[in-house]
């Protein structure tokens, strides 16, 4: 297929991007370049033949007309969108605007597209969303596709917002959609603004480590080359109008990922001390939810898949990624907020 992949320079975006033109598809890449993105996250496959890459932004109308015209894309993998809770407390109007209007002037531009072509019911648009949207879960219990929506930061908010209008355009126009929600992803290319990278960064540098109130909170923790083989099989054998929770089925308090990073280190990059000695506790993050957890059934039941990578595998990778690609993230040291403290009430 050719695919329409908004996002495709972010950290998830580009493996779903390396991952699709790997089986075979075409992709164009549509993305607006902001402070999280990274075309040397494509540096391997941006002189593919069935690679294009399109600089622009999904709140543009003209533009994202005149993109679906010119490449006639057989589906959308939408992943395009402000993602850092931090920054949506500092900023909630941008993730409004991106997240919201960008996804409704997708979804708009999809639809006169999609019609246009005379609506094939073969068309796609999957839309790529979060567990956050469903609030935080006590000790118990998993996310279901059927969980109410109760998000809790303007970040969840906005992408729970999205979710309904790509819902509500299946419905009313009948374009043929798909949503899924994630777990927390880490990997390769993340950005240093997020949890892994900054205990790896941090811990590099010599510097405090921080942990966010007592580090109880607890996470779903997805390697991020399973979600993207996820994606790509939700997108071509899930059933339009339906919705699929991806989750790596690897559940850990922050505090407890914190230590298996810098246990990894230890062994890995060894110094005088344990790494584990800068660990720092922070003042918590408002609202920050206690506790996230996948349910995975539907998307094994119904598409054979479920994740391949442990925990313990994925973290090991990780680690040894950025230990073994400084020039990567040494580039962005310098970029709008990184090594800041974001997000005070």
């Amino acid at each position: 297929m050719k695919l329409l992949v908004t996002g495709g320079a972010g950290f998830i975006g580009s493996a779903v991007v390396r991952h699709a033109l790997a089986q075979g598809h075409a992709v164009v890449n549509v993305d607006a370049l902001t402070y999280a993105s990274c075309l040397s996250n494509l540096a391997k496959v941006a002189t593919l033949p069935s690679y294009v890459f399109e600089h622009a932004d999904i709140r543009d109308d003209a533009a994202m007309a005149r993109i679906f015209a010119e490449h006639a894309p057989d589906a959308v993998l939408h992943l395009a969108a402000e993602s850092h809770v931090d920054r949506s407390i500092d900023s909630p109007g941008v993730f409004i605007d991106t997240n919201v209007r960008g996804t409704y002037t997708l979804l708009q531009a999809a639809r006169a597209y999609w019609q246009d072509q005379g609506s094939p019911e073969t068309f796609r648009f999957h839309h790529v969303s979060t567990d956050e949207v469903f609030g935080s879960l006590g000790a118990e219990g998993l996310f279901t596709e059927t969980t109410p929506y109760a998000p809790n930061s303007p970040y969840s908010a906005s992408k729970a917002a999205s979710d309904h209008l790509v819902r509500a355009w299946g419905e009313t126009f009948g374009l043929p959609v798909l949503i899924s929600n994630c777990s927390n992803n880490y990997g390769p290319y993340h950005f240093p603004e997020k949890l892994i990278p900054v205990v790896i960064l941090s811990a590099l540098a010599d510097k405090p480590i921080p942990v966010y109130g007592a580090g109880a909170n607890v996470r779903d923790w997805l390697y991020v080359e399973d979600h993207a083989e996820a994606l790509l099989t939700v997108l071509t054998k899930g059933v339009a109008g339906r919705s699929y929770n991806i989750g790596g089925n690897a559940e850990a308090r922050n505090i407890d990922l914190v230590h298996q990073v810098c246990t990894l280190l230890d062994e890995l990059r060894p110094k005088e001390r344990s790494y584990a000695e800068l660990i720092t506790f922070v003042e918590d993050r408002p609202g920050h939810d206690a506790r996230y957890a996948i349910d995975t059934r539907r998307i094994q039941k119904e598409l054979g898949w479920q994740p391949s990578v442990t925990l313990e595998e994925g973290l090991r990778r990780t680690v040894t990624w950025y230990l073994d690609n400084p020039a990567w993230w040494q580039a962005l040291q310098n970029r709008d907020g990184i090594g800041k403290r974001l997000g005070r009430r």
